[in-house]
């Protein structure tokens, strides 16, 4: 299997400026290596940086030093420190993100905001329709809501149309923050299926699963995160 993402000597601080300017070292000399076709689980107790990790990964946390190195198309980017633009590729070509949050644009439909994510990316208009309307249905979201703004919906159907955006297309690299925290069983099943299509198909899957049964259905390799900001 070939590396798709290698984290190097990441180191990530955060300072508590409302509290005196104390410092909590979350990530200390983390080195990580990431293949095609697997599924990363990063594990640890409250505060042990399992989110700054999938967000250091995402771009959004630039470290004091390090590298978090990501395969895209022919080349490998460096999200700690690259352009802006280079990493705004790798988000729209390379590397998909499912969050605990819906962020959308109001008032447009559902449909339609599963479909932008295909659209954006080259695919025919009829394509993306019926890939959305198939992870819809999948996901148990009633055809009358397919038309309505995905911010009008309960917790549960928002995190899957979150789910759905996610999936859209096979991302080379997917990350995962607790997809499952708001779902029922049925609908928990379904991720765990989606997730292991999406291996089969060589997306690196890297998530934080609170659920222990769909953590262990999903999972190639658990990183247990130490909670003291230790080297990994």
């Amino acid at each position: 299997m070939a590396s798709v993402i290698r984290v190097e000597d990441l180191h990530k601080t955060f300072t508590l400026h409302n509290q005196g300017g104390i410092q909590l070292p979350v990530l200390a000399g983390m080195n990580l290596v990431v293949n095609s076709g697997e599924c990363l689980v990063i594990a640890g107790p409250s505060g042990s940086g399992k989110s700054t990790l999938l967000r250091s990964l995402w771009g959004n946390y630039k470290p004091e030093r390090g590298h978090v190195w990501v395969r895209h198309e022919e080349d490998w980017v460096d999200m700690a420190c690259g352009e802006p633009q280079r990493i705004l590729g790798v988000r729209k070509h390379t590397m998909g993100y499912v969050s605990q949050f819906l962020r959308v644009i109001p008032r447009v439909p559902s449909l339609d905001t599963l479909m932008e994510t295909m659209r954006g990316n080259g695919y025919s208009a009829e394509m993306a329709r019926a890939q959305a309307a198939s992870l819809l249905v999948r996901l148990g979201i009633p055809e009358r809501l397919w038309k309505i703004s995905p911010t009008t919906f309960s917790g549960g159907e928002q995190q899957r149309i979150n789910i759905a955006r996610g999936f859209m297309r096979p991302y080379p690299i997917l990350l995962l923050d607790e997809p499952t925290a708001a779902l029922d069983g049925r609908n928990r099943q379904i991720v765990v299926e989606l997730i292991q299509e999406a291996k089969a198909k060589g997306t690196a899957v890297i998530g934080i699963f609170h659920d222990r049964e769909v953590r262990d259905a999903v999972a190639t390799r658990i990183l247990e995160m130490p909670g003291n900001g230790g080297s990994q």
